[in-house]
């Protein structure tokens, strides 16, 4: 089967060490990456820079600050739906780039969003200790009973967006910074009626560099939640 086009947005904020490798290994599955960095100190932005003129398939968007990873995917959004892309992908550095095929193939079957999730059976989470796995599944679970629907993880920030969903789901109206963000996005296009699929990955936690979680973003999210429930039952989501 010859999948989409499609474009990997990669947003970045010091991550010098693991940009060319994940560039390299995301390229030998036949797509695109718009790394989007937030003008980061180590350097991250000109090393993408010089990476883009050696690889055809990578592009750099600059930003002027680092504002949170949803106003950079938004801005990568964007970007791509600039251009021709079918498919629109997040991902992050935690992320196997060798998932990359099967999320596009579930868009090119006929889903409209793939979402590689560790929380469905096949699915899991390596290298993370007791806490963070309570938090991560707890939050997903908080936003699932909340704004019931049945996607089990809706916190992941790795999926494969059919372009159509991107183009209706009101990207103007999104403001959540962090990992809000993700399910924001995952709810806008349930509520939009587009079929949302959860294909299952193993998370492994990056082995350079550092997470971006903080308590300003689990905060974020608690109180994200039930405002996004408000607004639908309102009629405004």
């Amino acid at each position: 089967m010859q999948l989409p086009r499609a474009v990997v947005c990669l947003p970045t904020y010091n991550e010098r060490e693991n940009l060319e490798p994940m560039l390299h290994a995301l390229g030998e599955k036949g797509v695109d990456v718009l790394v989007i960095d937030d003008n980061s100190p180590d350097g991250t932005g000109e090393l993408a820079d010089r990476l883009a003129a050696e690889l055809d398939y990578v592009d750099v968007l600059h930003r002027e600050r680092k504002e949170g990873l949803g106003p950079a995917y938004l801005a990568g959004f964007r970007r791509a739906l600039s251009g021709d892309a079918e498919l629109v992908m997040d991902c992050d550095f935690s992320h196997d780039p060798n998932d990359v095929p099967r999320l596009i193939a579930a868009v090119a079957d006929g889903t409209d969003v793939a979402l590689g999730s560790r929380y469905v059976p096949g699915g899991g989470v390596k290298n993370w200790g007791l806490l963070r796995r309570v938090i991560s599944a707890g939050g997903s679970l908080y936003a699932r009973v909340v704004l019931g629907v049945g996607v089990r993880d809706l916190t992941g920030g790795f999926k494969c967006y059919r372009r159509s969903v991107l183009e209706t789901i009101e990207l103007d109206s999104v403001h959540s910074k962090g990992y809000a963000f993700q399910i924001e996005t995952t709810y806008r296009a349930l509520r939009a009626g587009f079929e949302v699929v959860e294909v299952p990955i193993t998370f492994s936690d990056r082995e350079v560099g550092g997470s971006k979680m903080s308590k300003g973003i689990v905060a974020e999210a608690i109180w994200k939640v039930p405002r996004l429930r408000l607004a639908a039952l309102l009629g405004r989501l």
